[in-house]
């Protein structure tokens, strides 16, 4: 699986979000200390990091490295960029509080939103992207595999696969996705969709439909989790949920948005095709319209 790319700041807060669930217990305090406010971290020394998490320098050190960084001036400078331009960092991103007016809620929902489509198409990850549209552009069946708001994702996404002539299904009852799981063999691709990555039943069928001989795709905002351990191409999310809005529109349109890529680079394997398919789905439907 390859990694995402960590030549800018906003890759790096992203990343962080990322593998957070996979820190220890002092290096996740040292998380907490840097997504809090990234300018006034960029501005301590290790040692000063380091009181502020309450854990030592050793643990600030290795924190940089799970992130892929040499040593802690890599990770200033990048916390450094991250304070100057692009979207703000201090931003309404946090949880609504009962405190908020409507136009807090609004601006809150609307940055969640728009950040979520804008980082994640900064740290998709390309060669994973390419590969699985290949993947699935010569596929013979595409099975989808999601549970609860991660089924309406792929719920779409076999809309838009099928409408290009892709034989495609999407499963969210744990029982039958096992079942398809089952069937699949070389030349199929089975494709998870998970915002932690951890949710059992999909992890399951695409890990069975590994051992099948299937490809396997994950679509998950956390590329270090049991979900991305069992794909051969992990297409990252980069949303954030919070307590109160777990299973917010944010992780639904930051995956909508790796859908949307995934069907596209897939239809231009052969856009002529895909063309013709969408315009003839779209005339045989045209007489369902209501004209005004």
């Amino acid at each position: 699986m390859a990694s995402q790319p960590l030549d800018g700041a906003p890759s790096l807060l992203v990343r962080l979000r990322g593998v957070r669930p996979s820190l220890s217990p002092a290096e996740d305090r040292v998380a907490e200390q840097v997504l809090a406010n990234p300018r006034a971290a960029a501005g301590l020394t290790i040692s000063e990091l380091a009181v502020a998490a309450t854990t030592s320098e050793t643990t600030v050190l290795r924190f940089c490295k799970r992130l892929g960084l040499r040593g802690y001036p890599q990770l200033r400078l990048a916390l450094a960029e991250a304070s100057t331009g692009g979207r703000p960092t201090t931003a309404p991103t946090s949880d609504i509080s009962d405190g908020d007016s409507v136009d807090d809620v609004i601006a809150k929902v609307a940055h969640a939103d728009a950040s979520a489509v804008d980082e994640t198409a900064q740290t998709l990850d390309r060669g994973a992207l390419a590969a699985a549209a290949e993947a699935i552009s010569k596929a013979t069946r595409v099975d989808v595999y999601g549970i609860a708001a991660s089924a309406l994702v792929g719920m779409d996404l076999q809309q838009k696969l099928h409408r290009i002539g892709s034989m495609t299904f999407c499963w969210s009852d744990p029982h039958i996705a096992l079942t398809s799981a089952t069937l699949l063999g070389p030349g199929d691709v089975a494709i998870g969709i998970s915002h932690s990555g951890t949710t059992k039943e999909t992890v399951e069928a695409l890990e069975l439909a590994r051992t099948r001989g299937a490809t396997t795709v994950a679509i998950t905002n956390f590329p270090v989790s049991r979900l991305a351990e069992v794909a051969d191409h992990v297409l990252a999310t980069a949303a954030r949920e919070s307590s109160l809005r777990s299973g917010a529109t944010a992780s639904r349109i930051a995956a909508l948005t790796v859908v949307d890529c995934l069907y596209i680079t897939v239809a231009q394997h052969d856009l002529a095709r895909a063309r013709s398919a969408v315009e003839a789905t779209r005339q045989a439907v045209a007489g369902h319209h209501m004209r005004y």
